[in-house]
């Protein structure tokens, strides 16, 4: 078997050489008279990012924007690489990244601390999301809960998601290596959704019925705590690219920036962009 390390590269070199074959069936299809815009990376941002686009599609017909996952990190690769018009990133981008990427906050989202509905703990404290993350919180009882044993769920590492989680929560701590690594946020509600101990985190605009929201220091993440920024976790999402955005890239962007794509973005539970 594979070291992890060098299986995580794999994966994101299988995956850039899949955009890159991606992006030359869209030149092709550009060079038929179709314009074709690929955008990949993170999976939190992919499904807003797919709604924007089929809402966009069917408003510019001749335009094909394909929007492809794997994680922010594979998102700057990709950018960086030129394997897709545009890059996708839920968290804020490293110094070295920023230098060499032009970045464009197309909505914020609040980060959303999820634990199974009959868990009858409704308020944490960050330092309190902190300790179980970290290992040294390890049953409900501790926090005013049932005694019942925690189940910690997380994101994997490269993911936008555990990186804002890490800079926004862990301040610098490591997440125990017990917790359970998930490799998106449908399968991290999921796995809440199935187990009345566990805890993780998803966008605010993932949230459903079968998963139960916290509220973080007394403040709930609704609509207006996101807005205000009185929630303490919120997070960027971004589109990068290799220099200045051009043509249906950027004509695609702007409409994502203009008041009917922030409109989108309101009502599938983001933030518009404030300008």
């Amino acid at each position: 078997m594979l070291p992890r390390m060098r299986t995580r590269s794999l994966c994101t070199f299988l995956l850039l050489a899949a955009i890159a074959t991606l992006a030359t069936a869209c030149n092709r299809n550009q060079a038929g008279g179709e314009t074709a815009v690929t955008l990949a990376g993170s999976t939190s941002v992919q499904p807003f990012a797919e709604h924007w686009a089929e809402t966009y599609m069917g408003q510019n017909p001749g335009i094909t924007i394909n929007v492809q996952g794997g994680g922010s990190t594979a998102g700057v690769k990709a950018a960086l690489a030129g394997a897709a018009d545009v890059g996708m990133c839920s968290r804020e981008l490293k110094p070295d990244e920023a230098a060499k990427l032009k970045k464009i906050v197309v909505a914020r989202d609040g980060l959303t601390i999820v634990v199974h509905p009959s868990n009858a703990v409704a308020d944490l404290t960050v330092e309190q999301v902190r300790s179980i993350f970290a290992g040294r919180i390890k049953n409900w009882s501790e926090v005013g809960g049932a005694d019942h044993k925690m189940t910690v769920v997380t994101r994997e590492n490269g993911s936008g998601a555990r990186g804002a989680f890490e800079e926004l929560v862990m301040n610098k701590e490591s997440i125990a290596s017990s917790a359970l690594v998930q490799d998106s946020q449908g399968a991290v509600r999921q796995m809440v959704s199935a187990d009345a101990g566990a805890l993780g985190y998803v966008s605010h605009g993932v949230v459903d019925a079968s998963v139960k929201p916290l509220k973080i220091g007394g403040v709930a993440p609704t609509e207006a705590t996101l807005t205000a920024g009185t929630y303490p976790l919120i997070r960027p999402f971004l589109f990068i690219s290799k220099g200045e955005p051009a043509g249906a890239a950027k004509a695609f962007i702007d409409w994502i920036l203009s008041p009917a794509g922030q409109a989108l973005a309101v009502k599938e539970g983001l933030i518009a962009v404030q300008k």
